[in-house]
């Protein structure tokens, strides 16, 4: 299909929220402070631009501290971007964008190198001092770099955190991103947001600025079991859905096929067991001690994560079972307490010890490979907005993500939307006055602001709940035309409930944050459900029962969605495996 990139109606959808009460400038505003946030506003900021770094939680508090196996480079001696590239596309599953990838694995070695001198702290050799390397799952080298055993996000994190510190980078902490603000021309020009008590300012405000990076994170919220923290509640993409940008590829959700099984009534963040421990050589097997994995891949227990979280949901379906095990007793208490000694603490609170026997695993929600498209600078089809990290869809990681590129790609694209944003300078040419195209500005508003009161009903916070059920039951690892059509009709009757309350009865929930992220959860829902009803086949961590083979001759393309004005869905595909450019 064709679009014309950027092209937006003259009025959006909007979350409805108070007229910003105040605001601040700046000339790039980050939204995010994960490993891919804080390398932008590093980066801009010593390119001499004046950066505010808007984070939802406190700036440690994002998804990239729970990264525990590492991130992925060629960094080790008879390795070559070459060998990472091949990787990577294999993984992908016929899907990535292989200009995408090539920029990854070329740039990326260098980009490390360069978040050391920042100061972050790798395990290295006693003797050499040479980084020390794993291998995770679909890598045929060792090239997982690692930190504090199995602490490499948290230590990534620290680092940037004082770096950002340390650079006096203007930061708003507990702020919740709202949406998107534009000038006359229909380019971005900050975001209005809300502080939860605890930040500089109170209620919502505004930060206005001529270029705007999203670094939001994820969406695994929208699973009722998942290993990203509570604030990963797809905030970003709906923002971007709103502002009348195109998302692609979210029918890809990667479930990790190890992640710590706390019973069948547990719902929220789940503690994962890194794909490390298998990279130092765990095995998986079932109840009786047969390891399963054996003659399903040439890799075993080290095959790429689709594959492993397929053959785990396999086995347990065929013996009625609720988990499987990774067995790793054989590594011995010194290995586990030096090596993964996160993991070994998580398993211990919950009752288990892995040096004395098999830890039960099973598939939860971890990674969204897709999101708010963009080109190989991160601009999106949105004027001025940028976006990098796992809330982006660069064409990286296709149909699955290899592990441990989501790091590598963080580090990568902020540096590359760093370096644009610095070159074209956007905040040295004065943008036309900002304005709501149709509509009357509300008293005291921030120019640019949406109307208070447009856009679709808010759902109560309880909503939240019956959206992850309906997900996990329909969307999860094992997908088919029934349960997506269920979950499709479950999500529209959801979405149709509050539009008819309101429209009758002028009721819709009140602003909030529980509020705003049960309505960001049920947009990207929505979103995801649509693209996976469409795409009729089998492709990477996207595993649909009733049309299990891949089909290259129909599929080998990109799904892109855009929220038209009235709130309906706009699915339309890609030409090839390779993303058009954003023109923006």
């Amino acid at each position: 299909m064709t679009r014309t990139p950027g092209a937006t109606a003259a009025i959006r959808p909007a979350l409805r929220a108070p007229a910003p009460g105040w605001s601040v400038t700046a000339d790039v505003v980050v939204v995010g402070s994960g490993v891919a946030g804080l390398t932008a506003a590093l980066r801009c900021a010593a390119a001499g631009a004046k950066v505010t770094v808007v984070t939802k939680a406190r700036l440690d508090d994002g998804s990239t501290r729970w990264a525990q196996g590492g991130i992925a480079a060629a960094l080790g001696d008879g390795d070559t971007p070459a060998q990472h590239l091949a990787d990577t596309l294999v993984a992908g599953a016929g899907v990535c964008d292989e200009a995408a990838v090539r920029a990854l694995v070329t740039e990326g070695p260098d980009a490390v190198r360069r978040l050391i001198a920042t100061g972050a702290r790798f395990d290295t050799d006693d003797d050499s001092g040479e980084i020390l390397l794993t291998r995770e799952g679909g890598h045929h080298r060792r090239r997982i770099a690692h930190a504090g055993g199995d602490a490499t996000g948290a230590e990534i994190s620290r680092a940037l955190v004082e770096a950002v510190r340390r650079a006096g980078i203007e930061t708003v902490e507990n702020a919740l991103v709202l949406d998107l603000l534009k000038d006359a021309r229909g380019h971005a020009a900050g975001v209005t947001l809300h502080v939860m008590g605890e930040g500089q300012h109170d209620g919502v405000g505004a930060v206005r600025a001529s270029a705007v990076v999203l670094a939001t994170g994820g969406m695994g919220q929208v699973f009722s079991a998942t290993t990203n923290p509570p604030v990963s509640t797809g905030d970003g993409v709906a923002l971007a859905l709103r502002a009348g940008a195109e998302v692609s590829d979210l029918e890809f959700v990667q479930f990790h096929p190890t992640v710590l099984w706390l019973g069948p009534e547990a719902e929220g963040q789940q503690p994962l067991v890194s794909e490390a421990v298998r990279g130092e050589g765990a095995y998986l097997v079932d109840a009786d001690g047969v390891r399963f994995m054996l003659g399903q891949h040439e890799l075993a227990e080290l095959a790429p994560r689709d594959i492993v979280a397929k053959a785990i949901t396999r086995r347990m379906l065929e013996q009625g079972a609720e988990h499987m095990y990774l067995d790793a007793r054989h590594f011995g208490a010194e290995m586990w307490e030096h090596r993964f000694p996160t993991i070994l603490a998580a398993c211990r609170a919950h009752g288990i010890d892995p040096v004395t026997e098999p830890v039960p695993v099973a598939p939860a929600a971890h990674y969204a490979s897709g999101g708010v498209r963009t080109d190989l600078h991160g601009r999106t089809t949105v004027p001025g907005l940028y976006a990098c990290g796992e809330v982006a869809c660069t064409g990286v990681h296709g149909a699955n993500r290899l592990a441990s590129n989501s790091l590598l790609e963080g580090l990568v694209f902020a540096e590359r939307i760093a370096d644009d944003i610095t070159a074209r300078r956007p905040w040295d040419t004065p943008a036309p006055a900002a304005a709501v195209p149709g509509s009357p500005a509300p008293a005291a508003a921030v120019p640019g602001a949406p109307a208070p009161a447009a856009g679709e009903p808010l759902l109560a916070s309880e909503t939240r709940c019956t959206i992850q059920r309906i997900m996990t039951a329909g969307a999860g690892v094992i997908r088919s035309a029934r349960s997506l059509d269920e979950a499709a009709a479950r999500l529209e009757a959801v979405h149709r409930d509050a539009v008819e309350e309101l429209h009758r009865d002028g009721k819709t929930a009140e602003p909030g944050v529980e509020t705003w992220e049960a309505t960001n959860l049920l947009l990207v829902a929505r979103v995801l459900v649509a693209a996976a009803r469409r795409r009729e086949e089998t492709r990477g961590c996207h595993w649909r029962e009733d049309r299990p083979e891949r089909d290259d001759a129909t599929w080998a393309r990109h799904l892109l969605v855009t929220l038209r004005p009235d709130g309906t869905l706009d699915v339309g595909t890609t030409g090839t495996a390779a993303f058009p450019g954003t023109t923006a």
